[in-house]
């Protein structure tokens, strides 16, 4: 700070100003006004008020030295605001930004630069589109003016965007084999355990075209849709992804996308762990070998009759650590309470179509009360449907309510009814009630059935990862036509799922998906011009694990430009 003189025909007025530099230029900025010599001259009573004004300025860049956080700001409840200057400013970005860079993301933008030779800033592009996705998802357009939220301003046009998802299309797989590799240097990747599982996601058209085809959709809508793969580590990281036609078979996408993740990724040996929609034979012979295996779901149901009928037997289950042998009739009667979460489990060796496999079966009295809870909301909701809307009960999907409903077009005389007439199917909801509890596993592994058992487990984080890719991050419907856009469109939010998986292991998961996402969203900043930002955010345990965690701080009562500056250089070191 120093002292300012201004003259004027009449009067001398005195100020304390400040040097500042904002968006490129420097300035200056009045911090007080001491008032006009002639005013001072009488308060001061025959003092100079120049050198007066001289020794104020020292002892506040004294003061300001002892104390380099305290901030003098002055607001006038007279003066109105400027017109469309923005004021407030998102800074949760910068924990993800830290990662970014870590993940040495900037570098891989700086190789795809250097191949095509483009002018447009690819890494202000690639990260502002990554961030936005886990803060603010929503389309291009509107990623570019919501990136303006974020205290560091972007530095491109819409149509920079679009170039550019044209560019990470086409740098797809060299994005996904550079983060894998660079991700190893902020993390050990569990790479032992590999979970694979579909997806799709649906676009709000009508005409097939490319990648968008009709197909089995899981949310069973009518539209198009494009499928996505998408490889997991044991420690649910994303790991690998592809995209494909809405109408491919999913059993048929797994071999490719390892084969990538064996050459590119030179990994050789670990196990893949799937769910029964993608244990077809052939990929299950696939890993069949010295240094690959395979665990995946087995449906009782489909099994043969005599292994359906042994699965079933209520005879020779054990449980981990326990050389007894249980008969499941018994447990209920028993009275035993740690039964309840018990998983019981029995397992035998079986060959079909050349391949041997080890079938686990399991059984749990939770998973049991979970099956039939689901089973009595089901059939509350079909005799609804029959009492209600009888006419909406049409053909329906394997787990869909309606399958409960028993249509009878004739009546009691064998004559042709003048109307469909509705019931529960009791004997199909029996049938189905056989099963309830039960679990079936197949591996080449020879391990203890307990540790199979534990892996299959995880695959629940993959299923997770789908569900914030489609709740939180908003990846569909998908507001793209062009199939090079749609690619790259999935591409960043892998790239988002990956930054957020690591960010949720950073903080050892301590906090839900709401907690991490909303509190990102939540920290704020109010500009002070020239002065730096002040928190507008409540601070808690999420942000001081945030702090702790990324060793910077924003949640001091005010973080000055300086500070803010060595923020920025902190999370792109």
């Amino acid at each position: 700070m120093r002292l300012q003189i201004s003259t004027s025909k009449n009067s001398k007025s005195l100020y304390v100003i400040r040097s500042i530099y904002e968006n490129g230029r420097h300035s200056s900025k009045v911090v007080e006004k001491l008032g006009t010599y002639d005013q001072l001259l009488k308060q001061l009573n025959g003092e100079d008020p120049i050198a007066w004004a001289k020794k104020y300025v020292d002892e506040l860049n004294k003061q300001e030295k002892i104390d380099q956080r305290a901030v003098l700001v002055k607001y006038s409840p007279v003066k109105r605001i400027t017109k469309d200057e923005q004021n407030v400013f998102n800074g949760g970005y910068l924990f993800l930004q830290k990662i970014y860079f870590s993940l040495g993301l900037h570098e891989t933008c700086k190789q795809i630069v250097n191949k095509y030779k483009f002018t447009f800033n690819m890494d202000s592009i690639l990260s502002r589109l990554v961030y936005s996705r886990i803060l603010f998802p929503s389309s291009k357009l509107e990623t570019l003016n919501l990136s303006k939220r974020f205290i560091e301003q972007p530095d491109f046009d819409l149509q920079h965007i679009y170039r550019a998802l044209s560019i990470i299309a086409k740098e797809s797989e060299f994005i996904q084999t550079e983060l894998y590799k660079n991700s190893q240097r902020i993390c050990k990747r569990n790479t032992n355990i590999l979970y694979y599982d579909c997806t799709n996601y649906f676009f709000e058209i009508e005409q097939e075209a490319g990648l968008k085809q009709y197909g089995p959709s899981k949310e069973h809508r009518p539209n198009p849709i494009v499928q996505m793969g998408l490889f997991m580590d044991g420690d649910g990281i994303p790991l690998a992804f592809n995209i494909n036609k809405g109408n491919t078979n999913e059993q048929v996408t797994l071999t490719p996308l390892e084969e990538k993740i064996l050459k590119d990724f030179e990994i050789s040996k670990f196990v893949v762990c799937t769910d029964a929609g993608l244990a077809s034979t052939n990929n299950r012979k696939f890993n069949n070998n010295r240094n690959r295996a395979f665990i995946t779901t087995q449906s009782i149901k489909k099994l043969k009759k005599p292994l359906r009928e042994w699965a079933l037997d209520e005879a020779g289950w054990r449980i981990s650590g326990s050389s007894c042998r249980y008969n499941l009739n018994s447990l209920a009667d028993s009275g035993d309470k740690s039964f309840k979460n018990q998983t019981f489990y029995k397992e035998r060796w079986i060959k079909e179509d050349t391949l041997e496999q080890k079938l686990i079966v399991t059984y749990s009295l939770k998973y049991r009360d979970y099956q039939r809870q689901i089973h009595k909301n089901q059939i509350e909701r079909a005799m609804k449907m029959i009492d209600d809307n009888p006419q909406r009960i049409h053909k329906c999907s394997q787990n869909d309510f309606k399958r409960l409903i028993a249509k009878k077009s004739i009546t009691s005389d064998g004559e042709i009814a003048d109307k469909n007439l509705y019931s529960i199917d009791a004997d199909l909801i029996a049938k189905e009630e056989v099963f309830d509890g039960f679990y079936g596993v197949c591996t080449n592994l020879e391990d203890d059935a307990s540790a199979i058992i534990k892996i299959n487990h995880q695959r629940w984080k993959i299923e997770e990862s789908f569900r914030i890719m489609k709740t939180e991050f908003k990846a569909r419907p998908v507001y793209l036509s062009r199939d090079d856009r749609i690619s790259a469109h999935f591409t960043t939010c892998f790239i988002a799922l990956t930054l957020y998986r690591l960010l949720e292991r950073q903080l050892n998961e301590r906090f839900t998906n709401r907690e991490i996402i909303q509190g990102l969203q939540n920290m704020n900043f109010y500009k002070v011009a020239g002065e730096g930002y002040i928190p507008a955010y409540t601070r808690n345990d999420f942000t001081d694990a945030l702090h702790e965690t990324f060793k910077f701080q924003t949640d001091y009562q005010i973080v000055n430009t300086h500070q803010m500056k060595n923020i920025f250089k902190a999370t792109k070191s």
